[in-house]
C-alpha cells in the first residue's frame, strides 16, 4: 500500500502549529475530521487510542520523523495525513531529537495486514534523506502531495 493510497490530500498540514506530542496528534486527527474522513463523535476516541499506542513506545523513530498510528473501528479503510513542523517537536523520539515530519495512519481493526504494509512503506520512504529534506522544505499541501506521489513512482 502506497502512502498516497491512505493519505487524505485535504488533511495535509504543511505548517503544524502544535508544540508538543498531544497537540500534534490532536491537530492531525482534527485535520482528518475537518476533511470529512473522521466522524466528530469518534475524534476524541481516536486521539486517546493514538496516545495509548504512544505509551507503549514512541513512534518517533529518529532522524526527525514520527509515524503515530492506531487501528480503530470508526474507519472503513486506512486513512492518514502528513504534517510538517518547521521548528520541530519533542516527541520522545528514539534518538531524543525533535521531530519535523509526521505521517499518521489510522486503519480498521479488522485489516492488520494492510496496516503493517502501510507502515512498512512509510518507513521505507522516510529512510530516504533527500525525500525527508524536501518534505521539510515544503510550504504547501500541494508540494507535499507532489513529493509523496513522485516518491512512489517507479524509478
Amino acid at each position: 500500500m502506497r502512502t498516497s493510497d491512505f493519505v487524505v490530500r485535504e488533511a495535509i498540514l504543511p505548517a503544524l502549529i502544535s508544540t508538543n506530542k498531544t497537540e500534534v496528534i490532536r491537530e492531525m486527527v482534527g485535520s482528518l475530521r475537518a476533511a470529512g474522513h473522521i466522524k466528530a463523535n469518534a475524534e476524541e476516541n481516536i486521539i486517546r487510542a493514538i496516545l495509548k499506542r504512544e505509551e507503549l513506545g514512541s513512534t518517533g523513530i529518529g532522524r526527525g520523523v514520527a509515524i503515530p498510528h492506531t487501528k480503530h473501528d470508526s474507519v472503513e479503510r486506512p486513512i492518514g495525513t502528513v504534517a510538517v513542523s518547521k521548528n520541530g517537536v519533542d516527541f520522545n523520539s528514539l534518538d531524543n531529537e525533535p521531530v519535523y515530519i509526521f505521517i499518521m495512519l489510522i486503519s480498521p481493526q479488522d485489516r492488520p495486514s494492510e496496516h503493517l504494509r502501510a507502515l512498512e512503506n512509510v518507513s521505507r520512504s522516510l529512510r530516504d534523506d533527500t525525500f525527508c529534506r524536501f518534505l521539510r522544505q515544503s510550504n504547501t499541501r500541494e508540494e507535499i502531495w507532489e513529493l509523496l506521489t513522485e516518491n512512489e513512482a517507479p524509478r
